[in-house]
């Protein structure tokens, strides 16, 4: 029987969203959140549209701009954005592209036969949610102007000046009603502006930033093979220089770079149409195959497997990347990704275009350089070896990692529900501050594992030592859900947040580093899809006789002392904590704990290789590296507790 309520639901309900306003009633859906890496999406959509320019060949400058006031311009030499009228939306054609979702040459092969916009929201998402925006077109002999609040023209595409160049420059403001904080982060914009200068060798990227003064130039004619080396530049490569591969075929172009170095972890990094894959896909399974076949066939051609005690030995994939550093690039005209988020490439053809591509170039390639091809084998091989000792670990490790509570380890203290999308697992430094979480945490839905002391760096041990490893068998049974690439099944993890709890000092900073490290090179999809957390504990408590407040940095604690004026500043009783076990149960529970009153950052991979390569300076052998990271950094450090 219908409700009155059901025969209410007629079309005068049906609310239309026109124009740009379906992009500022729900922003997320478009930029991913409308926190940071939302802000930081805006300039990279802007940017794409350049690097479409360059990869159709009419490109090879683009500048990026923050101004003091945190807008950003966006400048390059590509055709410009077309101004004459579009045949059916009778509106010049860049307010065509600015105003409409969908619209864009993206969608026409004559204007961009490889793009990497391809939905073709990309500009006019960043018109909608910018307080301001305008656009500055250099075309005809003309400069055109046409400007936009919120999306919506205030004025008419005009001609405001004469010039001789060519390109086009948006500057945008975004909404501070949309997004909390508009500050735009160098470091995160430097990061995937070199990425796009080594993706794209003929395109010279400049990012300035006016609040600073400072101006860094991206350029590698080197393209991927420098990135590579860039990537590699903390690790010790078993051969001088990487490999290079590139070829075309069926109007898909490849290009394939690696370079091995004496670590344990395989860093692959995949690229379409300068989108990065984080999830791979078709062409870097290509890659990998091509790679392990061609091993494998040079290696029993030349007769390299000889004295290994083993019938019908072969090496298996994982055995031929382990230490490998590579890229694969790849440009193809009709890109099918699987889901909005571009992470993964669904084109069956591209596999084995890429595979012929690779198995044909390494074949050469090991054939003019047979002591390159030896060593990759001899360390091949060797981790193949230990692979039969990481199984046994692996095993044991399995048979005590049962999910049954009584297989947990006995210092973890679980929580009462079972469900994993409602529980948290808080990794605590110490059993000072693990003996308060356990006290002052809510039984129901958070679990308490103390850490004691530092785990092993997992960037410099081969998983069978891994596996030996208590801290690291305790975490792993714990989480519930194997470990690394090949076995860790995201499926199985016992909680959806695991949240870092460590000092605010060195010894917790490396802690978290440790952990981090642990996470990201053998449960990446812990932080891929956002489970993994760092808490943030309170520097200061602030008490004014029965009245506490806390301040979590001294930005915090000054705006806090602001409020008061001399007088009662001078009764404060300030205190700075040195670590969480200074903290009884209450105050850890008020501060840190409470889902209603704490702050949570989120360990997010937008830049995988940036990450990659910092994992290395921290973590890895090279001392020097590490040394020129802490001179370049040490300036930027404010309370070092040591």
């Amino acid at each position: 029987m219908a409700t009155s309520a059901s025969s209410d639901y007629k079309s005068d309900k049906i609310t239309v969203l026109k124009g740009l306003e379906a992009v500022r009633k729900r922003p997320a859906m478009y930029i991913g959140d409308i926190s940071k890496r939302g802000l930081h999406r805006l300039v990279y959509e802007v940017v794409d549209n350049s690097i479409d320019e360059s990869l159709a060949g009419f490109c090879d400058k683009i500048t990026v701009t923050i101004h003091s006031d945190d807008s950003i311009s966006v400048t390059d030499n590509g055709r410009g954005m077309p101004v004459d009228l579009h045949p059916t939306e009778k509106k010049p054609g860049v307010e065509v592209i600015m105003t409409i979702l969908h619209a864009g040459g993206k969608f026409d092969k004559a204007s961009y036969k490889v793009s990497g916009g391809l939905h073709g929201v990309g500009v006019s998402v960043v018109n909608a949610l910018s307080e301001k925006c305008c656009v500055q077109i250099y075309r005809n002999g003309n400069i055109y102007e046409q400007t936009f609040e919120r999306g919506i023209p205030t004025k008419q595409l005009e001609i405001v000046g004469k010039t001789r160049k060519t390109g086009t420059t948006i500057t945008f403001f975004p909404d501070t009603s949309i997004f909390s904080k508009v500050q735009f982060d160098k470091e995160i914009l430097e990061e995937r502006m070199r990425e796009l200068a080594f993706l794209n060798r003929n395109v010279s990227i400049t990012l300035k930033d006016e609040r600073t003064g400072e101006s860094n130039t991206f350029n590698y004619k080197g393209g991927i093979k420098e990135f590579v080396s860039y990537l590699n530049e903390a690790r010790n490569p078993i051969h001088p220089s990487p490999v290079y591969i590139m070829g075309e075929k069926e109007n898909v172009i490849v290009e394939f770079s690696f370079q091995f170095n004496d670590s344990y972890n395989e860093n692959f990094f995949s690229f379409v149409n300068c989108i990065h894959t984080i999830e791979g896909g078709t062409h870097l399974t290509g890659a990998r195959t091509a790679l392990t076949r061609s091993l494998n066939t040079y290696a029993i051609k030349n007769n390299l497997f000889k004295g290994i005690k083993i019938n019908n030995f072969s090496l298996s994939g994982e055995d031929t990347r382990e230490g490998i550093t590579a890229v694969i690039s790849v440009r193809v005209p009709e890109p099918q990704f699987e889901g909005q988020t571009k992470t993964k490439l669904g084109n069956s053809e591209v596999k084995g275009i890429v595979d012929s591509i690779i198995t044909d170039g390494l074949s050469e390639y090991f054939e003019q350089n047979p002591s390159v091809a030896r060593k990759i084998i001899e360390k091949s091989v060797l981790a193949a070896k230990a692979r039969d000792a990481a199984r046994a670990a692996r095993e044991l490790t399995r048979r005590k990692s049962a999910l049954e509570s009584t297989n947990l380890p006995g210092k973890l203290a679980d929580c009462s529900i079972k469900d994993p999308a409602l529980c948290e697992l808080f990794l605590v430094e110490g059993d000072s501050a693990g003996g308060s979480a356990k006290q002052g945490r809510d039984r129901r839905f958070q679990a308490i594992l103390p850490l004691r002391g530092k785990i092993l760096n997992v960037e410099k041990a081969r998983l069978d030592k891994i596996l030996s490893n208590n801290e690291i068998r305790t975490l792993i049974t714990a989480i519930g859900a194997g470990i690394g690439p090949e076995e860790f099944d995201i499926i199985k993890i016992r909680y959806h947040k695991i949240i870092i709890m460590t000092d605010a000092d060195v010894d917790g900073a490396h802690i978290r580093t440790l952990l981090l490290t642990f996470f990201y090179r053998q449960m990446f999809d812990l932080i891929k899809d956002g489970y993994v957390y760092i808490a943030q504990p309170p520097l200061y408590r602030i008490k004014n006789g029965k009245d506490t407040q806390y301040a979590y940095d001294d930005d915090e604690l000054y705006k806090l002392l602001k409020r008061y004026d001399e007088k009662t500043k001078s009764r404060l009783s300030i205190s700075r904590y040195k670590g969480l076990g200074e903290m009884n149960p209450d105050q850890l529970w008020a501060t840190t704990m409470d889902p209603e009153i704490r702050t949570l950052r989120q360990v997010t991979i937008e830049d995988a290789a940036a990450a990659d390569r910092m994992f290395s300076v921290l973590m890895g052998e090279s001392v020097e590296a590490r040394r020129h990271f802490i001179e370049m950094n040490a300036k930027y450090v404010k309370n070092l507790d040591i």
